[in-house]
């Protein structure tokens, strides 16, 4: 029987082998499914130009800190996987997901109303669909899919 591999909440592997595997061009990523985003999806349309620049883990307060019966309750902060300015100079903000929790989707409620600009995208791999699909696409190609097979 083998050693289980040390794992994050996230189920991300987290020992070091896990981290060297997660590790491109000197800078670790959270996980392989985002590191996966940036060499098939940013750096392609940087060499392209379709993609002038972008960060990583940018962060947003969506609800700034405020006292409550005297007790200070602290902000609701989110922070970006990618933030991507296109060739038009607009902004897009992408979550890299595998399934969104109930969280991440009141999160995205919250920065859509607080930064409608950021153009936040839930984006996810799947290669059925084509590779990297938009969540709320990938939501509907799949019952669709269901709804086809019953």
């Amino acid at each position: 029987m083998g050693i289980a591999k040390a794992k994050s909440k996230y189920h991300v592997d987290i020992s070091e082998q896990g981290k060297k595997n997660r590790t491109y061009k000197g800078v670790t990523y959270d996980s392989l499914t985002e590191l996966r985003f940036l060499q098939e999806f940013i750096e392609p349309r940087m060499k392209s130009g379709e993609i002038l620049s972008y960060e990583r883990q940018v962060e947003y307060v969506l609800q700034e800190k405020f006292k409550y019966n005297g007790k200070t309750i602290l902000p609701i902060k989110y922070r970006s996987d990618f933030n991507v300015i296109w060739a038009d100079g607009t902004l897009q903000v992408f979550d890299v997901k595998g399934n969104p929790d109930s969280m991440s989707l009141l999160k995205r409620k919250m920065m859509w109303c607080k930064y409608p600009e950021a153009n936040l995208t839930f984006i996810c791999r799947n290669l059925k669909y084509g590779g990297w699909v938009e969540f709320d696409t990938l939501k509907k190609l799949r019952k669709e899919a269901k709804k086809a097979k019953s």
